[in-house]
């Protein structure tokens, strides 16, 4: 069984498209995806832009992921794209994850909508949000964000932000970590009692200062 981590990058469908908008609000613009092994040892990577079909790529976007519009202008749409990425992962027998459980419901979306023939439930009940099984394993009743996740485990965050292949590379390190419940726990010890009720006056910000400020996501 090979075991599959994906991040996404979108863009907002522009607002002129009314009718669209009733169906899908973004559209995937990036996929980044790498393939592990059975015992969890990254083995290929996936990357490829993605063409939207309803607007421009907005400002936002392009400050947040660095794609414009002219990254994009000669690549495929989002079928042909999705195709290259399911032959690229050429099989069922796998799971599938990602940081939060948005890129699953934007696919379910955008595949309903562009690709209505593909069986999104089958993809859908193999996917699991490694996030949320982060969360729980420290104990953590809120989304932490990716970064302040890698940067919890005392690790420095591998390429850009907000570029699908490396958020997908280090989601992929954390579910790797995460496999080894004794060293997950060692590793992540640091931060598992700071959550712990306590009578002492020190804070989370306090003894771990990036860990401030958190953004929830």
């Amino acid at each position: 069984m090979f075991h599959v981590v994906i991040d996404l990058e979108m863009n907002p469908v522009s607002r002129e498209f009314k009718d669209v908008r009733r169906f899908i609000l973004d559209e995937v613009i990036e996929f980044g995806a790498v393939k592990l092994d059975e015992n969890y040892v990254s083995i290929e990577e996936f990357q490829c832009y993605v063409r939207p079909e309803y607007g421009e790529i907005n400002k936002h976007i392009t400050k947040l992921t660095g794609i414009t519009s002219e990254t994009v202008e000669d690549k495929s749409t989002f079928s042909d794209a999705f195709k290259k990425f399911f032959d690229w992962i050429g099989t069922w027998d796998m799971k599938i994850y990602s940081w939060s459980s948005s890129d699953i419901k934007q696919l379910k979306n955008e595949c309903s909508y562009k690709i209505p023939d593909f069986d999104i439930k089958r993809l859908e009940s193999q996917w699991i949000d490694i996030q949320k099984e982060f969360d729980d394993r420290i104990g953590l009743h809120s989304n932490l964000a990716l970064k302040h996740a890698v940067g919890a485990m005392n690790r420095n965050f591998e390429g850009i932000q907000h570029t699908a292949l490396a958020d997908a590379a280090n989601t992929a390190a954390i579910l790797s970590l995460m496999q080894d419940d004794e060293v997950f726990h060692e590793t992540m010890k640091p931060v598992i009692d700071l959550l712990k009720p306590k009578a002492l006056s020190e804070s989370l910000g306090d003894l771990y200062p990036e860990l401030t400020n958190l953004k929830f996501d």
